[in-house]
């Protein structure tokens, strides 16, 4: 119970600096469209794995980004490490790929985008717009000896920052594409979808304040099948 109550004022901490500095949904103005400058120090200071070490990278967006601060009490002990940035895209994931997963070495990438694509955060984005830059992901990874875990789009039944975009028809259709790819490509399908969907598409209420983004409760269910998911993937061949 004492980590539960750690994990909350943590988590309850974390949400509003975040928030306050970066409003849910937000896009990087800057000429650095894909925010290479947010990772760039720590990734150059980030030493090697250690020999044995299953390093893992997080790829995303402001869900990835709010989950990052948690690690170390949802998983004790484990080499993770947060690469989100809140309001991105998938084309910007693309583009900090090299830099922010390969060049850190992990031995698995989890990549979780897609749902600021369908609410239009960079412009107007077809499925197949968004399933091209994750199946470039997905080959820069393994190409890189990198094993890959693809998530599921979380569920939501609209955008608190840009209303009337109707995304969970959507959120299904992109992630039933993700699961086969990944099925197709020797990468691991984690399902967060199933486990945090409501009967209307979108996110248990207990699970967000927002509809969008979990809360403490929506991490730790989101924590066990991501350690599920990697576990598959570092014993792939």
């Amino acid at each position: 119970m004492r980590i539960h109550s750690l994990t909350s004022r943590l988590f309850g901490c974390v949400t509003l600096a975040l928030i306050a500095a970066v409003p849910l949904g937000a896009q990087q103005t800057s000429g650095d469209w894909a925010n290479l400058a947010k990772f760039r120090d720590a990734d150059a200071q980030l030493a090697a794995p250690a020999p044995g070490e299953h390093r893992v990278v997080f790829m995303g967006n402001s869900i990835t980004e709010l989950w990052a601060p948690l690690f170390s009490t949802l998983f004790p002990n484990k080499p993770y490490i947060g690469r989100g940035i809140s309001g991105q895209t998938t084309p910007q994931m693309l583009v900090r790929f090299r830099q922010d997963v390969v060049d850190l070495h992990p031995s698995v990438v989890v990549i979780l985008g897609g749902t600021n694509d369908i609410a239009g955060n960079t412009g107007e984005s077809t499925l197949e717009m968004i399933e091209d830059n994750i199946a470039s992901m997905t080959e820069i990874a393994k190409a890189n000896g990198i094993r890959v875990v693809l998530a599921s789009v979380l569920p939501a039944s609209d955008y608190p920052w840009r209303r009337g975009r109707e995304p969970a028809p959507k959120i299904i259709a992109l992630n039933k594409w993700i699961e086969q790819y990944a099925s197709r490509m020797g990468a691991v399908y984690c399902d967060f979808y199933s486990a945090m969907s409501d009967a209307q598409g979108g996110m248990k209420p207990e699970l967000s304040k927002d509809g969008v983004h979990p809360n403490q409760a929506g991490y730790a269910v989101m924590a066990p099948l991501a350690v599920v998911a990697i576990d598959r993937a570092l014993a792939m061949k």
